[in-house]
């Protein structure tokens, strides 16, 4: 070398451009205009820990280990260099060997000789590596606030900030919360590889307890970041002695623990720590490192933070609509039952807490008399807890009526004027009061006769699922919805009773809007479907289960429409039996002499049924006092004024007309009553239909009359009873039960 700068020819036979990439500490990429790798130095490999590229093979810039979530910012950096600009910006890197880094890129154009842009050069490093800290800093403060609140749930979040720090920041990773007076050990988290021996370091669910005068009781204790540079020159005590000596063998050399506070309150610690593990350019902390933790642990406690309240609000959410919907079904003859609840997701949806885990739909299963059941499933428009509210309040309203035993019709119209007064109207941009539209389907099945008598307020019909084919309810008369129709109107001219008749094994699949209203998951790309593309894609995966049981059709169901929900959903499944169920009916004439009669057919019929004597005897004595209850009370009834049968000639006065000769004795043995016996699994029921239209009461009788109990031994000694109105006069019920 003659001058200064004059290299020799072996010298300058290593300076090749090749050469120098080779050795340097920096990854250089280079793409080709559709984001192709073309190039990429050893450094490159080493830093997002890919197989080396076959020669002449191509690698999309995205597969070098770009995480899915930063794949739009690949593409924005595509774009912006392509047109000639300088794009600088920090991405997550998965490795091969499972480790995620943050690595700081910055992309360049390649021009060709003639000025145009054939591709892009990107050089990187591992942010927090190099000598730029301070420039990282910021950029990647940002970057974990934004992973930090892509969760609500805490178990996910603790996850995450161990993701981010090990084996990036730190060799092992330690959160411990507090929960009351205790510290618990959520995570512990430790190099690819390597877990503590047992018996050393506590594990996740421990109680942990830092003797006085350690750096974390330090910490927490002043709530500010404690920097431990270097363990050989300091003098802490140690928690055990099975953990002083672990730190020993791996060579623990520094630590930083970092108290976790937010809303004045401390929930916990964060401790990271670095040993001899890993192979690191400085395995030591130092004051600029206890800033930037410091800054991550601020951060990391109001995610934290974020996470338990939302986590409180959920719980209370969940249990607030736990109590409101049935908490069990109950065992019903004749009737196989499935149903299905799920809140909208909150995070996929609105992310406004408890505001999305709660909402407006129920449903609901009632016993009514004589095996009967009513059945509904309704929908408060909206969510949140006001829907949740309104809903509870209708449910509750609702089953009150129904244990009047009233037609479907007319139960709905009760429920539409108490809507009236707990659904109070919300003010619209204008001022105007606009109620909540609440929906509701109110049906009445009897497993005997197998009748479906139902009034529907504007809710979707049913599915009606009979021998592997799915078709809609055909319902003539839907009403409007709950509480909109105009006061004073009677129920008859609202809403419209109907009547069906299941096949043997038909099923019913009773829905709320929710399980039709989804939309595509963020991620897909898919087209929204329409509502009958969505209603024709639940009735195919219906039929494909339809043989099989109301749990496996409820589970069909919820699963038939792709997406998102976008609110809560309902379902109930009812399948009627595939048998006739077991009953007698008998009509006798009102007379004291067939009260023997309706008693020895009751007790053949329960011979027959091989129901247990204790048990037919009881029934048998009170079909008895029900049977002579009517059998007085018709006898000594008046002749009801419909009755009365117009005859030739002048019309009579309103006194004589009843003193027709003869009348009184047609119409009296006219009177009869009609017994009904039904057999269930563990009941039996009883029902005496006569015309008297005055329902029983129980009589507090005297010491001394002979009559008056009949009701009250009725009531004392039956599981159940009641008394309904029907058509042509009322019902009384008993229920007896054949199982102790």
């Amino acid at each position: 070398m003659k001058h200064w700068g004059d290299l020799s020819q072996d010298a300058a036979d290593h300076m090749t451009a090749g050469s120098v990439l080779d050795h340097a500490e920096l990854a250089v990429v280079v793409t080709d205009r559709f984001s192709n790798v073309l190039y990429w130095n050893p450094f490159a490999e080493r830093l997002f820990g890919q197989a080396e590229r076959p020669a002449g093979a191509e690698r999309a810039a995205p597969s070098l280990g770009i995480m899915e979530k930063d794949h739009p910012l690949a593409i924005e950096l595509a774009k912006h260099v392509l047109k000639g600009g300088v794009w600088e910006g920090t991405f997550d890197i998965s490795r091969a060997d499972g480790s995620i880094i943050y690595v700081r890129a910055q992309a360049v154009p390649l021009r060709h000789t003639t000025g145009s842009v054939t591709g892009i050069v990107i050089t990187a490093r591992e942010a927090m590596r190099s000598n730029e800290r301070e420039k990282d800093r910021f950029g990647l403060l940002e970057r974990i606030g934004e992973r930090l609140a892509g969760s609500l749930h805490v178990g996910e979040t603790l996850s995450r900030v161990a993701e981010m720090l090990v084996p990036q920041f730190a060799d092992h990773c330690f959160i411990e919360l507090t929960e009351g007076e205790r510290l618990i050990r959520k995570v512990s988290t430790h190099v690819k590889g390597w877990t503590p021996p047992p018996g050393t370091w506590k594990p996740v669910g421990s109680d942990i307890r830092y003797p006085p005068g350690h750096y974390a009781e330090i910490a927490l204790r002043r709530q500010e970041t404690i920097l431990v540079e270097d363990f050989a020159q300091s003098g802490y005590p140690a928690v055990s002695e099975a953990s002083s000596r672990l730190c020993g063998e791996i060579g623990m050399t520094s630590a930083i623990v970092a108290p976790l506070c937010a809303r004045g309150m401390t929930l916990g610690l964060m401790y990271l720590g670095l040993s001899n593990l890993t192979d690191r350019r400085s395995p030591h902390y130092d004051a600029f490192d206890r800033d930037f933790v410091g800054a991550i642990a601020t951060r990391v406690a109001i995610a934290i933070d974020n996470a338990l309240l939302f986590e409180e609000e959920r719980h209370t959410a969940e249990s607030f609509q736990k109590y409101l919907l049935p908490r069990a079904l109950p065992q019903l003859d004749g009737l196989e039952i499935a149903v299905r609840y799920e809140p909208a997701a909150p995070l996929a949806s609105h992310g406004q807490g408890i505001q999305t885990q709660v909402g407006g739909d129920w449903y609901d299963v009632i016993p009514l008399s004589a095996g009967r059941v009513g059945i509904v499933i309704g929908d408060v428009e909206g969510r949140g807890a006001k829907a949740a509210a309104v809903m509870g309040q209708l449910r509750a309203a609702l089953r009150a009526f129904a244990q009047d035993d009233k037609p479907p019709a007319d139960i709905l119209a009760r429920l539409d004027e108490w809507t009236r007064v707990v659904a109070a109207p919300d003010d619209d941009a204008f001022g105007v009061g606009v109620p909540p539209i609440v929906t509701c389907q109110y049906l009445v099945y009897d497993a005997w006769s197998r009748q479906l008598s139902f009034a529907n307020a504007g809710h979707a019909p049913p599915l009606l699922i009979v021998d592997g084919t799915v078709t809609e309810l055909d319902i003539s008369e839907v009403g409007q919805p709950l509480g909109v129709s105009a006061k004073g109107m009677h129920a008859d001219l609202v809403y419209k009773e109907e009547t069906r008749v299941l096949p043997p094994g038909a099923a019913l699949l009773l829905y709320t809007d929710g399980l039709l209203d989804r939309r595509p998951a963020r991620e897909s790309g898919d087209p929204q479907l329409s509502y009958d593309e969505m209603l024709g894609a639940l009735r195919e995966q219906v039929a494909k289960v339809s043989t099989e049981s109301v749990e496996r059709i409820a589970d069909a169901a919820t699963d038939a429409i792709p997406g998102e929900i976008d609110d809560d959903m309902a379902i109930l499944v009812i399948r009627s039996a595939g048998k006739e169920l077991a009953y007698e009916e008998r009509t006798f004439p009102a007379q004291p002499i067939m009260v023997g009669e309706a008693r020895r057919m009751a007790a053949e019929a329960f011979t027959g049924w091989g129901v247990p004597e204790d048990s037919a005897e009881l029934a048998c004595l009170l079909v008895s006092e029900v049977v002579t209850n009517v059998v007085l009370h018709a006898a000594g009834s008046s002749v009801p004024r419909r009755e009365l049968i117009m005859m030739d000639g002048p019309p009579l006065p309103f006194d004589e007309s009843w003193d027709v000769p003869g009348l009184d004795n047609d119409v009296v043995n006219e009177k009869e009553f009609t017994l009904r016996l039904r057999r269930g699994d563990e009941s039996v029921w009883v029902e005496v239909f006569d015309q008297d239209l005055r329902l029983p009461r129980i009589r507090s009788a005297g010491e001394n009359d002979e009559g008056g109990r009949g009701l009250y031994l009725v009531d004392q000694l039956a599981r159940r009873w009641g008394s309904r109105p029907t058509k042509e006069g009322k019902a009384v019920w008993f229920e007896i039960p054949t199982r102790r």
